[in-house]
């Protein structure tokens, strides 16, 4: 059974080929067990042996500018101009921090920029899906985990709320940090923003689509 009465609507959606690196926007994506298809299925590891994390992924909170560039090569250059070396790799994604997909609505991102003073893009937090609450939402991320949400064709297990780090103060075009961003997020909303989702059906999903909680779908498949 699927409530008829919709928490909000997809207003955006991206996805991120390279991890860390910038997104791209998308009006209709295909979600299959993996996730978003094409989202985060290369990336970038350290491979200098005087860095303490080589042979791991290089992250947004090592490099302020790594999401404002798309392509590897630049951001490969960008790591080399602070004396490390990385290596391209898409043959074992998708590279994810915790779960398949992420979520976001409007009402959680205001509660932010009321804190700070100023907008805030929703690309700071780097969502798959981005939407616009219905009038009389009034859920935080935590009341949301375990249940199922209806996207278009697809289904979506809520696993967790999303704890934040110092990439969200980053300006999305700039790289120019501001710290009052995640300091008003820990502060006062538990340092979270936004919810991780399984996938527990894959389908299709596009700008517009109500976002439904449904109770009649199974759990989430289990990672290969």
């Amino acid at each position: 059974m699927t409530s008829s009465h919709p928490l909000g609507y997809v207003t955006h959606l991206w996805r991120y080929p390279v991890k860390s690196l910038a997104g791209e926007q998308l009006e209709r994506v295909e979600v299959d067990a993996a996730g978003v298809a094409g989202d985060r299925r290369a990336a970038l590891f350290l491979r200098s042996a005087s860095q303490a994390r080589s042979g791991k992924t290089y992250r947004g909170k090592e490099h302020e500018l790594l999401h404002t560039v798309a392509r590897a090569g630049r951001a490969i250059e960008l790591a080399r101009e602070r004396g490390a070396e990385l290596e391209y790799r898409d043959d074992a994604g998708p590279y994810f921090d915790d779960a398949a997909c992420s979520l976001i609505f409007d009402r959680w991102l205001r509660e932010a920029e009321r804190l700070v003073g100023y907008a805030l893009d929703p690309l700071r937090y780097r969502p798959n899906a981005f939407a616009r609450a219905a009038a009389d939402f009034d859920l935080a991320e935590g009341a949301l985990v375990g249940r199922t949400l209806a996207i278009g064709s697809a289904r979506f297990r809520v696993t967790a709320p999303i704890g934040r780090c110092v990439t969200t103060t980053y300006d999305i075009e700039t790289g120019a940090s501001d710290p009052a961003v995640l300091r008003a997020v820990a502060q006062h909303r538990d340092n979270v923003m936004g919810v991780y989702c399984a996938i527990a059906r894959p389908g299709t999903l596009q700008a517009g689509d109500a976002i439904l909680i449904t109770r009649d779908d199974p759990p989430a498949p289990s990672p290969a």
